[in-house]
């Protein structure tokens, strides 16, 4: 699966991108906000994470900033199993382009995939000393379950509080138009 957004094409990762995935997730302030992505973080993770089989219900995504010239691997998105079983999304920004709005533009495309996929509901969380994820969660619609929940990050090897949020898509109709 492929989609294109204003600044960015999001498609599957392939084996020929693991130096540029390696490149652009090997920064402990990246990989300690995420779950299941281990640290240190190098070529042959990369190669593993590119490895695996592909859900075609709960497709991942590598995030590339379109351009005149070659792309650029700006982050990671997809979809994948919650904790709980729920369907949860989740997304990272390589250090170089925080704060350009990618990792909403890749969340409100991930939106419009659940919904052509037919999901009624999404789940998100972020742990709580990374309070930028939350306001980007906030920003597409989620709203807080008012529940934090231990979470294992494989990077930090531990147990980190999880702020849980939830979007009901049937109801999300209007964050879209904004």
């Amino acid at each position: 699966m492929f989609a294109r957004t204003e600044r960015l094409l999001l498609r599957p990762g392939w084996a020929e991108d693991a130096p540029a995935l390696a490149k652009a997730i090997a920064d402990e302030a990246i990989v300690r906000n995420l779950a299941l992505a281990p640290w240190p973080y190098g070529l042959e993770e990369a190669r593993a994470f590119l490895d695996k089989t592909a859900d075609p219900v709960l497709p991942s995504f590598l995030l590339l900033r379109r351009s005149e010239g070659e792309p650029e691997l700006v982050g990671g998105a997809g979809f994948g199993r919650a904790p709980g079983g729920g369907i949860e999304i989740g997304y990272w920004i390589a250090r170089a382009h925080w704060g350009h709005g990618y990792a909403y533009e890749a969340g409100r495309q991930l939106i419009e995939i659940a919904r052509t996929l037919g999901l009624p509901r999404l789940e998100a969380g972020h742990f709580v000393d990374n309070p930028a994820s939350g306001r980007v969660l906030e920003k597409l619609g989620f709203r807080p379950t008012g529940r934090t929940v231990p979470r294992h990050s494989c990077a930090r090897g531990s147990e980190v509080a999880c702020r849980l949020f939830t979007l009901e898509l049937a109801a999300g109709e209007e964050m879209l138009a904004a």
